[in-house]
């Protein structure tokens, strides 16, 4: 009586054992379809800070360029630092290889030339998984980066002369600049900031 007793229970067991394994494996594949889902998050949100910072840091060395152009002229100066650059465009077209480069497509938006908000959208989708409807999902993200000027200066006095060139002082560094001998001149990082932006 007692051994067919515990056969019994043995039997009920089995289906018991049978649930929870089956109930584990969900957890496995829901828990494997958040982190898929993850890391195409992650991957969107990769392609849009590069993107983005790669459209600022080529504006960043254009409006260097422009600065190196005009050194002799510091009338101009605080345009420039200012954003306003004849002959520079927007850079969208660099976010825009960025993003490829990192297997997403973006949208490109520059807010003047000292800002660019980019959405990008990975190419992969999540991939099957236990979710419903989340197969051919692709994950999109955004990111906006800013050019900021690191550096000031004081317009010299009237007379000062045409050849005194103003003392730039560029995130506590300060750079006498000598009209007669430019070799040694701030760069592009030295002059413009460039980080993402909240």
């Amino acid at each position: 009586m007692t051994r067919a007793r515990q056969r019994g229970d043995a039997g009920q067991a089995f289906p018991i054992y049978i649930t929870v394994v089956a109930g584990l494996l969900f957890l496995a594949l829901a828990f494997l379809a958040v982190g898929q889902a993850a890391a195409n998050r992650n991957g969107a949100q990769t392609a849009a800070d590069a993107a983005a910072l790669a459209a600022a840091q080529e504006t960043r060395d254009d409006l260097a360029g422009v600065w190196l152009e005009d050194v002799l002229n510091p009338d101009k100066w605080q345009a420039i630092f200012d954003g306003i650059a004849p002959g520079v465009e927007s850079a969208c077209w660099r976010a825009y290889e960025l993003a490829a480069m990192n297997d997403a497509q973006a949208t490109c938006a520059s807010d003047g030339l000292l800002a660019y908000e980019v959405e990008a959208t990975t190419n992969k989708t999540v991939g099957d998984s236990i979710v419903p409807g989340t197969a051919g999902k692709r994950s999109t993200e955004t990111a906006r980066a800013v050019i900021e000027p690191h550096c000031t200066f004081e317009l010299p006095g009237e007379d000062a002369g045409d050849d005194v060139l103003p003392s730039l002082s560029c995130d506590g560094e300060d750079w006498e600049l000598d009209p007669e001998d430019l070799t040694d001149l701030p760069g592009p990082e030295d002059l413009f900031d460039v980080h993402l932006a909240d």
